[in-house]
């Protein structure tokens, strides 16, 4: 979110306290996937579930200085883009945010996020932006966390955290639209095979974190936290029909698999798995392969033997096809088990440092072209001056958070201009989007390629 302006109102103006009750016309969707208003008094006002053009009647929650938030008490006029949230749950789930607008407007919303992000803060000139939507509204989610807490009596509830109360949890059983469907059969199946006061889950702590996600050995479930795990995760196995595989992160000691067999534990240690049970893979599989397509493309002109950095390479989703082109690709990757996976491939040309970017990265430059790809939390602090001093004439930035996105370039100096601007909809329903920037170093033009003829995504 950005820090908006002190309202232009007189000092002494009377700001509306929490708890006031005022009439607002939304204007746009800030990052956070919150509506924007302004109050009577100038001040900025965020509100949940609103979209633009709607007014609102709204009572505010929080009165600050300088902005405040609201919810809505009454919707007086809807906007253009408001339609009906096909969830049950959205009125009390905070999974999803932006589900009351069109899917065209949505990505309209999230483009509007990057670009605010990229000249606001970032003081970036940009090229027009190329929005593209997922192949998938619904349905599209190849792994989903769920918090599961025990409550007193031996009830549980298990779900996403809600609102307006984060620190309450929504039961969600079947009825979530986004993850794929395998999912959801397992979910619904593992909730009944838990037992009373999920007793087939780990114990020693009132909450537990409980990931399921799809792979091609079946439904993969990972557990964080807990003390005890003596029995139950191979009764969940044989209980839940699609679950192939358990394991275990305690709150103390390592990560170990706590049901599957033999069989999948060999995968997992050979790298035969492209994510470890506990590791980052891209949620949404046609956005995550168009993503791909991207930085290939972008880094056509380059020839065969030319040298390229994949930092955060993960299992090598990136580097892997540029080192089949004949590219010599050096990866970095902290996540030991993707840096398995990764060597498990056994791919000339490809070679990958077990280590962090911002340790090891200095010491692999100079090379003709560099894949970012951070975490949401963005680069390291002291990254973007050895780029701005010794990165490359072309770089390729995969981003999950425009402001930190922003943060980074603005951090660069001025070493680089962005060529081309893919924001794709990663994530629809929600606040969260993914974007693809061309980077050239100011005043160098590396190869020839026309970005205007990057490959779109395949939607149905």
């Amino acid at each position: 979110m950005t820090r908006e302006a002190a309202p232009s109102t007189d000092q002494d103006a009377e700001l509306a306290p929490s708890g006031s009750v005022c009439e607002v016309d939304v204007e746009s969707i800030a990052n956070g996937g919150d509506g924007v208003a302004h109050l009577p008094d100038g001040r900025a006002c965020f509100v949940p579930r609103s979209a633009p053009g709607d007014r609102v009647r709204v009572r505010l929650r929080q009165s600050r200085a300088r902005w405040a938030r609201g919810e809505i008490v009454e919707l007086l006029r809807p906007g253009p883009d408001r339609t009906d949230p096909p969830c049950p749950l959205y009125d009390r789930c905070g999974g999803c945010q932006l589900q009351h607008l069109t899917p065209e407007a949505q990505l309209s919303a999230k483009t509007r996020m990057v670009t605010d992000a990229l000249t606001r803060i970032g003081g970036l000139s940009i090229p027009e932006p190329r929005p593209e939507p997922s192949p998938r509204q619904i349905g599209y989610r190849n792994r989903v966390t769920y918090t599961l807490r025990r409550l007193g009596g031996r009830r549980v509830v298990a779900g996403f955290h809600g609102i307006p109360r984060k620190d309450r949890i929504t039961e969600v059983d079947g009825e979530c639209l986004l993850p794929e469907e395998p999912l959801n059969a397992v979910w619904r199946a593992l909730r009944r095979a838990w037992g009373p006061g999920a007793d087939r889950l780990p114990s020693g702590e009132r909450e537990l974190r409980l990931t399921l996600r799809s792979t091609d050995r079946g439904v993969l479930l990972s557990v964080v936290g807990g003390r005890d795990w003596s029995r139950g995760a191979e009764a969940l196995v044989e209980a839940v029909p699609g679950l192939t595989g358990v394991w275990w992160q305690p709150s103390e000691g390592a990560p170990r698999l706590a049901a599957g067999g033999s069989a999948l534990e060999t995968a997992w240690l050979a790298g035969a798995l492209e994510a470890g049970p506990f590791g980052f893979s891209q949620v949404n599989a046609g956005v995550g392969d168009a993503i791909g397509r991207i930085v290939n493309h972008a880094l056509e002109p380059l020839d065969a033997g030319c040298t390229v950095i994949d930092a955060y390479s993960g299992a090598g989703r990136y580097a892997l096809p540029l080192a089949a082109r004949g590219l010599l690709v050096e990866g970095i990757e902290a996540d030991e088990d993707a840096v398995r996976s990764a060597r498990g491939r056994g791919l000339e040309g490809f070679v990958v440092h077990h280590g962090r970017v911002e340790e090891l990265l200095p010491a692999l430059l100079p090379v003709d072209a560099l894949v970012l790809n951070p975490p949401r939390a963005g680069l390291e602090e002291s990254i973007p001056p050895v780029l701005s001093e010794l990165g490359p004439g072309l770089i390729v930035y995969v981003s999950c958070d425009p402001a930190t996105l922003a943060r980074d370039l603005s951090r660069m100096n001025g070493a680089y201009e962005v060529k081309a601007l893919h924001v794709l909809d990663m994530f629809p329903h929600t606040q969260h989007v993914e974007t693809v920037l061309l980077l050239h170093r100011s005043g160098a033009h590396p190869g020839d390629a026309d970005e205007r003829d990057a490959p779109a995504l395949e939607t149905e």
